[in-house]
């Protein structure tokens, strides 16, 4: 891959806005949070949920992005450096990633569809447990569900809010989504479940007025929902970069044998 024309944005921090400068004096990259145009890559400085952000604002432009961290984790981003951006950026290996697409509607009727890269999230509003009713392709799989939550992921999602809630780490090729429940009470045993990627579910509150439940897909959030349906989006793909040493595959599988 060549990249000549490089575009970058950078979070706030003082860190990431210092790198900046760096990266535009040394290598003329463009600032696209005040020049326009096209560019072959987009570089983002910051950290994790920085990242999300801008996956989430050029969704749309089909334009490979490398991250490199001025944040804490990193989790989706390269190591910083100043030097050999240009040989980094040719030497990168891409992972596509596929959002997942939220539908919900809510108790005044009102119909909201949003996007997650990371997961789709359910919680109750109120100091009731949330009921809510599970179907797998058309196909009721838990008539009452009676918990804090209930969480879909994506494969990169996976290792954030759904591992930390119990649910498995899922390999970028594996075709697969998790579905995790938060806090679950009634089923007690249940775990989740890993669904294939196609799969289509739809989660249905019961009781919605007496137990208030709220759907978020990444920053959206939607209040007082009756129902929620979630697929992948295969009409979406993101493309990101990863030095051959850090990419997005193998830092996934090193995640299920950290203690």
């Amino acid at each position: 891959m060549s990249f000549e024309k490089i575009g970058c944005i950078a979070d706030e921090t003082a860190k990431a806005q210092a790198a900046l400068e760096q990266l535009k004096q040394r290598y003329g990259v463009i600032d696209l949070r005040t020049q326009r145009g096209n560019v072959d890559v987009i570089l983002v400085l910051g950290g994790d949920g920085f990242m999300l952000q801008v996956l989430h604002k050029f969704m749309e432009r089909k334009t490979p992005i490398y991250g490199m961290n001025c944040g804490t984790v990193g989790f989706l981003m390269n190591d910083f450096s100043l030097d050999q951006l240009k040989e980094r950026l040719g030497h990168a290996r891409e992972s596509t990633l596929y959002p997942l697409s939220m539908y919900a509607r809510c108790l005044n009727g009102r119909e909201t569809e949003a996007l997650a890269i990371n997961e789709v999230s359910l919680f109750r509003e109120s100091r009731q447990a949330a009921k809510i009713r599970v179907a797998i392709d058309h196909v009721t799989r838990l008539q009452e569900l009676v918990c804090d939550g209930i969480l879909v992921s994506t494969p990169a999602g996976s290792t954030a809010y759904n591992f930390s809630a119990g649910g498995p780490i899922i390999p970028l090729s594996a075709n697969l989504i998790a579905l995790t429940p938060l806090a679950p009470f009634r089923p007690r045993r249940w775990k989740g479940a890993l669904l294939h990627h196609d799969a289509s579910i739809n989660l249905e509150i019961l009781e919605p007025e007496k137990r208030p439940v709220s759907a978020v897909a990444d920053f959206t959030e939607i209040r007082d929902v009756v129902s929620v349906a979630i697929f992948e989006q295969r009409k979406i793909s993101l493309t990101l970069l990863f030095d051959p040493e850090h990419n997005l595959e193998e830092r996934i599988i090193k995640e299920q044998f950290l203690y």
